[in-house]
C-alpha cells in the first residue's frame, strides 16, 4: 500500500521559498528593534545622563546590536550560506561597543566620532544587504530605508560635532527610535509572510492528500 509523506514537508517548504531562510530569523530583527527603541527612549528620558553613563549605555546596545545581526546571518536550519553583508554589519557592531567599553578616557568628541563611523559603516552594509536579500525577504525597503537613515544620521554627526551636548543626545536617541521602529516593522512583516506561506503550504499538502485518497 502506498503512502503519502507529509512529515516535515511545511518545515522544507518555508526553508526554501524566497522568504524561507531568513524569514526563520525573524525574531533577531525584531530584537534589534526592540533594542534600539530602548536605547533612544532612554536617551530621551535621561538627557542629563554623564558621558559615561552615555558610553555604558551606547556600548551594550551595539554589542547587542551586533550578537543580534550575527544571529540573523547565520541561518543553520536552512542550510543555507550566511549572508556576509549582515554578518559584517555585526561585527561593526561589536567592535563599536568594545571600542566605547575599552578606550580609555574616551571623549565626548572620541564617542561621537565613534558613533559616527559604526553608523555609516552599518547603514552602508545595511543597504548592500537590502539589495543583496530584495528577491529573498519582502519589505526589503524598510531595511535599506534604515541603512540611508543610519548614513544620514552618521554624516551629520560629522558635520555638527559642535551641537550642544543636550541636542546630541537627542538626536541620537531619535534615530534610534526611527532605526528600530524600521527594524521591528520588518521583522513582523517576515514573520507574517512566513505564516502565510505556512497556511498555504497546509491548504496544498490537505489538497495534494485529499486527491490521493479520492484517486485510491
Amino acid at each position: 500500500m502506498a503512502t503519502v509523506d507529509t512529515s516535515g514537508s511545511s518545515r522544507t517548504t518555508t526553508e526554501t521559498t524566497p522568504m524561507g531562510g531568513l524569514s526563520l530569523r525573524w525574531w533577531a530583527f525584531v530584537l534589534r528593534g526592540l533594542a534600539a527603541v530602548a536605547f533612544g527612549v532612554l536617551c530621551w528620558i535621561l538627557p542629563g545622563l554623564s558621558l559615561l553613563g552615555l558610553v555604558f549605555m551606547f556600548g551594550a546596545w551595539a554589542i547587542f546590536e551586533g550578537i543580534l545581526a550575527m544571529a540573523a546571518a547565520f541561518r543553520h536550519e536552512a542550510q543555507e550560506p550566511p549572508s556576509w553583508m549582515l554578518a559584517l554589519q555585526g561585527i561593526a557592531g561589536i567592535l563599536a561597543g568594545l571600542g566605547a567599553f575599552f578606550v580609555p578616557g574616551i571623549t565626548a568628541f572620541a564617542l561621537l566620532m565613534l558613533i559616527a563611523a559604526w553608523s555609516m559603516i552599518a547603514g552602508v552594509l545595511q543597504i548592500v544587504t537590502a539589495i543583496r536579500l530584495r528577491k529573498e525577504i519582502r519589505g526589503e525597503w524598510l531595511l535599506a530605508l534604515g541603512g540611508v537613515l543610519s548614513v544620514i544620521f552618521g554624516v551629520l554627526l560629522v558635520v555638527f560635532p559642535g551641537a550642544g551636548a543636550l541636542a546630541l543626545v537627542f538626536w541620537i536617541g531619535g534615530f534610534a527610535v526611527v532605526f528600530g521602529a524600521l527594524l521591528v516593522a520588518l521583522g513582523l512583516r517576515m514573520l507574517r509572510t512566513r505564516n502565510q506561506i505556512e497556511r498555504g503550504t497546509g491548504t496544498q499538502q490537505q489538497r495534494s492528500i485529499g486527491g490521493y485518497a479520492s484517486s485510491h
